[in-house]
């Protein structure tokens, strides 16, 4: 059987491995099988998290609209179902923004809301 040299493709994986998991805290940064499963983790973490960011903007937009809408007298569920019949495809984070940086828009929308 022939002999198997593999320090080259070792290193490298090795490597690869310890460049990933750069900036960790303590043994997590440089001792082998610590750093593997916290480099695993961290991708873990990295491919789930993506999908919750979505979430908790969509949240945090709801959360905006809702305070202005209040400020309107009109509650968040109000105003969209308002804004649903009355025929105005506006998405939240839109919405969100006209709050913040437009209040007369806003104030607006929730006359088209209302009507």
């Amino acid at each position: 059987m022939p002999r198997v040299k593999r320090a080259v493709i070792r290193r490298k994986r090795l490597y690869k491995l310890f460049k990933a998991s750069k900036g960790f805290f303590g043994g997590r940064k440089n001792l082998l099988r610590t750093a593997v499963n916290a480099v695993q983790k961290a991708r873990e973490y990295q491919y789930r998290d993506r999908r919750v960011r979505k979430r908790d903007f969509r949240r945090l937009w709801i959360v905006r609209i809702n305070a202005a809408a209040r400020q309107h007298g009109l509650s968040y569920s109000r105003l969209v179902h308002g804004l649903d019949k009355a025929g105005v495809e506006i998405n939240r984070k839109i919405l969100s923004q006209i709050a913040i940086e437009d209040p007369q828009g806003f104030s607006d929308l929730v006359a088209v809301a209302r009507g």
